[in-house]
């Protein structure tokens, strides 16, 4: 029987169609092939990207050469950039100048590597880039909010192959946080307590939408999952700024990571998805209503006519189901490949 279901932040509904069911075999299997050619992200073209921001290089090696692991460049075609000036426009319409930054992460020197296959270093040096990327604009003029993303597989927006994430900093807080961020003031002001923090506490309670867990995180299927396996990663202590992270909750969290995407690449046959950050807004580092968390989202169905007519998403698998097909998925570890690609880029 069809299921609606509301998600208890932003009070938006799902349709879970347990009569379309899908296991993941029933769901397309990624085809794309390395396309090849000049790569402007791996190491010899430095020179084809915008001059670095900051980079994790071996000592002695220049800005703008070979010796680094983890680099930032300028976006080349930025969708929002800094010194764009002028005043709001406000008449029947609204307008403002696009001011901003835009920056690519790029996460590894490995042109074939992917995130799961990063060795446990590389990928927390790849979470610590993002902490200090993310605490260095967060306190720019002028912005608001930092959305940290990463699309892998041209289904999700990737136009490169490499390994990379971008981050996009805007001068508004986005309509999506803004309707999360009320919903959660909303549930603090009535109950007393982060509304994320509960969800969590109720997620461990019940047990059969976890993922995986570690220590200090939790990652799991949300009740009210729009896309199958969707996955949250969230720390499960309050903390509402993902620049509040500490080195102690890094390592923690790419482990948690690293677990969690091996067994969604690894159940799904390595599938498009979306990463996406969800962190307080400038001048919310503190808030005990918000609580920051990754979302992971498996491209595996089309948002069609019914989807953008209503804003109502079907989703064919359960999150009960899906979660406990990941738990049961077996991590095929290959620690020789990820240390040998760590010796070799360092």
């Amino acid at each position: 029987m069809p299921e609606l279901r509301q998600e208890p932040i932003t009070k938006k509904w799902v349709i879970i169609a347990t009569e379309r069911s899908k296991r993941p075999s029933d769901f397309p299997v990624r085809s794309e092939k390395r396309k090849g050619g000049a790569c402007p992200f791996c190491v010899g073209n430095e020179s084809k990207t915008p001059p670095e921001i900051t980079a994790y290089r071996k000592e002695g090696t220049q800005a703008d050469s070979p010796g680094w692991w983890v680099r930032v460049v300028p976006n080349l075609f930025p969708a929002l950039k800094a010194g764009a000036e002028g005043q709001q426009i406000q008449n029947f319409y609204v307008s403002r100048p696009g001011s901003g930054a835009h920056e690519v992460l790029i996460e590894s020197p490995d042109h074939d590597s992917t995130l799961e296959e990063h060795s446990p270093d590389q990928l927390r040096d790849i979470f610590q880039m993002w902490v200090d990327r993310y605490r260095d604009v967060i306190k720019q003029e002028n912005i608001k909010y930092v959305q940290i993303f990463k699309n892998e597989g041209s289904i999700a927006g990737a136009s490169l192959e490499h390994p990379h994430s971008q981050l996009i900093a805007t001068p508004l807080v986005p309509p999506v946080i803004d309707e999360e961020l009320k919903g959660a003031k909303e549930y603090h002001a009535k109950q007393g307590n982060c509304i994320y923090c509960d969800m969590i506490a109720h997620e461990i309670e019940e047990g059969e939408r976890i993922v995986a867990e570690t220590h200090d995180f939790i990652s799991f299927c949300p009740y009210a999952s729009r896309f199958p396996f969707e996955t949250w990663i969230m720390p499960k202590n309050h903390q509402a700024s993902f620049g509040s992270l500490d080195s102690e909750q890094l390592q923690s969290l790419t482990e948690i990571v690293q677990e969690t995407m091996k067994k969604i690449t690894g159940s799904l046959n390595n599938p498009p998805y979306n990463m996406v950050l969800h962190s307080a807004p400038s001048g919310e580092d503190n808030a005990p209503y918000y609580h920051w968390h990754l979302e992971v989202l498996p491209r595996l169905t089309i948002v069609a006519g019914f989807e953008w007519g209503t804003g109502i998403i079907i989703n064919p698998t359960p999150p009960e189901s899906a979660a406990q097909y990941l738990r049961e998925t077996s991590i095929q570890n290959n620690r020789a490949k990820e240390e040998l690609v760590w010796q070799q880029i360092h």
